[in-house]
């Protein structure tokens, strides 16, 4: 990606990285905060981002969800970028959906008819029974994080691999008019830079070009409404 060498004082360079591929993932299985790992393709998935990101302009720190398959991500991209440490972040998780956790989508309105209701809502403030979260708590808890990452690494690069729910939110923090993103892919690109007064842009979104293109799932499973 077309990145300057050096990043600016005035904003923190925030790379977000969706994490690899999980068995649950192509299975289409529903995990929200379910702790579910790697499977091999995602580990190749994070292998090859990894690689692309230790040829770019040096990473600072490294920050991830303290799910299993954020953090083996983030470890395999650490690892690549100068042995650096992983700090976590539990508000970087997914979003927690409640009793649709577990399932399978097409089988989730037959099992949980509620929880499928509110996770179809239109609407951003309803929890989903079982201990869910509204879009809107999920979108206060994980802009927040990225923001106080962005305020204490002004003029930095970082890297967070977080979730395709988290990214979701992301996206709609710095874009609030544009239309809503579709899919997320696995180790899917986007950087984002977090200016002094909390203004937002992002310069890279949806690249993965460093994976092949049977190296990914193309469904996007949990990068859209079906978080993952």
């Amino acid at each position: 990606m077309a990145e300057e060498d050096s990043v600016g004082e005035c904003y923190a360079e925030i790379i977000v990285v969706r994490h690899g591929e999980t068995a649950w993932n192509a299975e289409r299985k529903i995990q929200g905060h379910l702790d579910v790992e790697l499977n091999d393709a995602g580990r190749q998935q994070a292998d090859k981002v990894a690689e692309r990101l230790s040829k770019e302009p040096k990473i600072a720190y490294v920050y991830s969800s303290d799910l299993k398959r954020a953090f083996e991500t983030a470890q395999i991209i650490a690892s690549k970028c100068g042995n650096l440490e992983v700090l976590t972040d539990r508000d970087l998780r997914e979003r927690h959906l409640g009793d649709m956790q577990g399932l399978v989508y097409q089988e989730a309105s037959k099992l949980r008819p509620e929880a499928y209701k509110a996770f179809s809502s239109n609407r951003t403030d309803v929890d989903i029974p079982g201990g869910g979260e509204s879009l809107d708590k999920l979108y206060d808890r994980c802009t927040s994080a990225l923001q106080r990452i962005g305020d204490k690494h002004q003029g930095e690069r970082v890297v967070v691999v977080t979730h395709g729910g988290v990214i979701r939110s992301l996206y709609e923090r710095a874009r609030p008019s544009a239309r809503k993103v579709e899919k997320i892919l696995n180790t899917s690109v986007n950087v984002f830079r977090l200016y002094d007064g909390e203004k937002w842009t992002i310069t890279v979104w949806g690249d993965v070009s460093h994976l092949d293109q049977t190296g990914f799932l193309q469904s996007g499973f949990g990068g859209d409404r079906t978080s993952g």
